[in-house]
């Protein structure tokens, strides 16, 4: 019994022990749990406080924001009415540039029409000038080392009357120099462009006027395309379909042809003759003479009673479409001479003279009908014609007004205008061109024709008492074009190449003189006397 309460009492004592060790760990637990509630409380607390902080610092911030939306909004709404007011003003500007614009090209315009009337009643020489655009061919036989420089573009058109020439020459300062002339062409300008600024002439034509548009420059300069085009076929109606690149010489045949058609019942009788001067010696290409070693029959330049200069016996023949005028265009330019130099692999060893004469009749009684509108009528008698309308023309000498009784029935009235279309050889640098033998010889006479030409001009210029015409067969040929009566247009054509500088500077100086000649009032053409048999 004893020893059961011994154990019991032991078993009380451990599970009291028990209890007081756990009363312990639970107080001690329940003090750490008291601190870290406590620090909890405090971290909330300081959580609230930061909260707090924190909302007021965002309620602020908003409040900023929202008053920065709102002028946002605001600075918005005032740049949109400025854009608003600068597009309007932008729009109200385009319409007065635009028509600033307008009045300005009215002006322009008007200032050319004045320009030519001065022109007309100076008579001097018109001179538009064509800069080629650059070609494979520029860069071929250069040093490759200098070939960048050679072939830097040293020539532009500033606008369409002003040409700018940039010297850059080795050892030579930069020097810009400027030319003014009629009408300049960029490279970029069309052959139709060319013509459009050359089509008033054909009317001048038909209005009775004698015209001539000469090509000048150096070879390979673009002259025989601004005149011709690319090269003629077989077939010249295959040439007229082309329409894009046709050159000067078709454009006008078509043209005068249509304007001719405006007015079939006083349609002109068209004649033509194509000469060469080679050599300075002049070759009738329509001629046929079997024996002759050279391409066409020599002319000699003749003087008729009106003082006008002429060919003896040149051929003339009738065409009736600019088909057949070309027909005999494509004729004379395969007679035509010409030799590859170094600078150009089809240069032309002459010039190409082509005359398109225009002869209208009127009726017996016309004087007491309107002059023809066409052209200006004098009383001539009319000129025997060979078959078909080929073959040199008879001579038609004026016949005085007063021969007969006033109303009588006299010849038929023959009025007379003549349209001159010139393709100058080139001029050459005989190192550059590396002729040789008859090449060397032709050259020669082209660079000494062209010298008389300029020199023809230059006399004109300075009104000399004595003008050399008969110091080459071109100027004397050309005389009346020259220095007459007739509307003359000079074709300057250029290379933009900084290697061709010192013939572009020679042609554009040739230009400059040619436009200070002053030659009086351009008259309406009269008969010529002197087209023999």
């Amino acid at each position: 019994m004893i020893g059961k309460s011994n154990r019991e009492a032991t078993r009380f004592y451990f599970l009291y022990n028990e209890k007081q060790y756990l009363q312990r760990n639970i107080h001690s637990t329940l003090i750490k749990l008291y601190q870290v509630i406590q620090k909890l409380k405090q971290d909330i607390k300081e959580f609230h406080s930061s909260c707090l902080e924190l909302i007021r610092n965002y309620q602020d911030q908003y409040r900023v924001c929202l008053s920065e939306i709102v002028t946002a909004v605001h600075r918005t709404q005032l740049y949109n009415e400025a854009l608003q007011s600068h597009q309007s003003r932008a729009v109200h500007l385009e319409k007065c540039l635009q028509e600033i614009n307008e009045q300005y090209q009215i002006e322009k315009q008007k200032r050319k029409l004045l320009h030519n009337s001065l022109v007309e009643l100076k008579g001097n020489i018109r001179v538009h000038c064509r800069i080629r655009p650059l070609l494979p061919f520029d860069n071929e036989f250069d040093d490759p080392v200098q070939n960048s420089s050679l072939c830097e573009k040293a020539i532009h058109a500033v606008d369409d009357e002003t040409v700018l020439v940039k010297c850059n020459r080795p050892g030579h300062p930069l020097i810009n120099k400027t030319y003014n002339f009629e009408r300049v062409y960029g490279p970029a300008e069309s052959q139709r462009t060319v013509f459009g600024e050359i089509r008033p002439l054909l009317m001048s034509l038909l209005d009775g006027y004698n015209v001539c548009i000469m090509a000048y420059g150096q070879t390979g300069s673009g002259k025989s395309y601004t005149m011709l085009g690319p090269h003629l076929p077989d077939d010249p109606a295959l040439s007229l379909d082309s329409h894009g690149d046709l050159g000067i010489i078709p454009r006008a045949a078509e043209e005068l042809f249509r304007l001719i058609s405006e007015n079939p019942s006083r349609s002109p009788e068209v004649e033509v003759s194509i000469v060469e001067i080679y050599n300075n010696e002049i070759f009738d290409l329509l001629a046929k003479d079997s024996c002759t070693l050279v391409s066409g029959v020599k002319r000699d330049v003749i003087t008729t009673k009106e003082g006008k200069k002429e060919l003896s016996r040149l051929t003339y023949k009738s065409v009736s479409s600019a088909v057949a005028l070309m027909g005999l265009v494509a004729g004379g330019l395969r007679l035509r001479v010409k030799h590859p130099t170094l600078v150009h692999t089809d240069s032309s060893r002459s010039h190409l003279v082509i005359t398109v004469t225009l002869t209208a009749a009127s009726p017996p009684d016309s004087s007491h009908q309107q002059p023809n509108p066409m052209l200006k009528e004098l009383i001539c008698p009319s000129a025997p014609r060979t078959a078909g309308g080929e073959g040199p023309r008879a001579s038609r000498r004026a016949s005085s007004p007063g021969a007969g009784p006033v109303g009588a029935a006299g010849p038929p009235r023959q009025a007379q205008a003549r349209l001159q279309l010139v393709d100058l050889a080139g001029s050459e640098c005989v190192g550059a061109s590396g002729v040789t033998g008859l090449a060397l010889r032709e050259t020669s006479c082209i660079n000494r024709s062209l010298a008389a030409l300029a020199d023809v001009l230059g006399a004109l210029a300075e009104r000399r008492g004595h003008v050399p015409y008969r110091n080459s067969r071109l100027t004397h040929f050309l005389q009346d074009s020259i220095g007459g009566d007739a509307k003359l247009l000079v074709m300057l054509c250029v290379s933009p190449c900084q290697k061709h500088l010192a013939e572009t500077l020679q042609c554009l100086g040739f230009g400059s003189r040619a436009r200070q000649v002053q030659r009086g009032q351009a008259k309406r053409g009269v008969p010529a006397s002197g087209k023999s048999k």
